[in-house]
């Protein structure tokens, strides 16, 4: 294993070049619409400055439960930690260098096993460990909001850590984003999940994007 302070630069470059809201984000309220295999659920989201997501309108149990998921995925990525927060017990070592340029970056220490692919100072790919199961990102394609990338085509699948047998279907995500305010927020997100034979289609649409005020001081 060679540990060098060039791979750690390299991961921590592009870990700063994620797009991230800022302390004084003060959240935002949107209509929200799911179509979840052809069939349409509205209902309203609301993310506080604390980042906590909030579902209401929405009666079925699984499209609510959906929406929630995403609602809280939209949060918790835009959550900003700096890199020693995250990263300050890791070490990193080259892998290899893929056909793309992506170059690969091995974890060591309290995520072992862990790794990352990075090209063009953004993050491309995600193997990581999380909560008894191994999750895999590949990042296809990124939106430069000019304070950092968001990621607008990517994959996602879960494999078990121990047999590395696959959970679930592979799901495949597209996003789209728009400035409202001082920050960018998602207003679409299509995933498609591939179980088996047949294809989920899960389309959830944001409108009337309405930044909070901020607490008074």
């Amino acid at each position: 294993m060679t540990v060098t302070t060039d791979a750690r630069a390299l991961m921590r470059a592009a870990y700063e070049n994620r797009y991230t809201w800022d302390s004084n984000f003060p959240g935002y309220t949107a209509d929200v619409t799911l179509t979840m295999d052809g069939t349409v659920y509205t209902g309203s989201v609301r993310i506080g400055s604390d980042l906590k997501a909030e579902v209401s309108g929405v009666n079925d149990e699984a499209a609510k439960k959906a929406i929630a998921e995403q609602a809280w995925e939209i949060a918790i990525h835009r959550v900003r930690r700096d890199f020693e927060t995250t990263h300050g017990k890791n070490e990193f070592s080259f892998g290899e260098t893929d056909e793309t340029g992506a170059v690969e970056l091995l974890v060591h220490g309290a995520t072992e096993g862990d790794r990352y692919k990075v090209r063009n100072n953004e993050v491309v790919l995600v193997h990581r460990h999380i909560h008894g199961t191994v999750v895999t990102i590949n990042t296809f394609s990124t939106h430069d909001t000019g304070e950092g990338y968001l990621s607008h085509t990517y994959d996602a699948v879960y494999h078990d850590p121990t047999t590395g047998e696959q959970r679930g279907g592979l799901s495949q995500f597209e996003d789209h984003f728009t400035k409202v305010g001082d920050y960018f927020v998602l207003t679409q997100r299509t995933i498609k999940t591939q179980i088996g034979d047949k294809t989920h289609v899960n389309d959830f649409s944001f409108g009337n994007i309405a930044m909070l005020q901020p607490a008074a001081v």
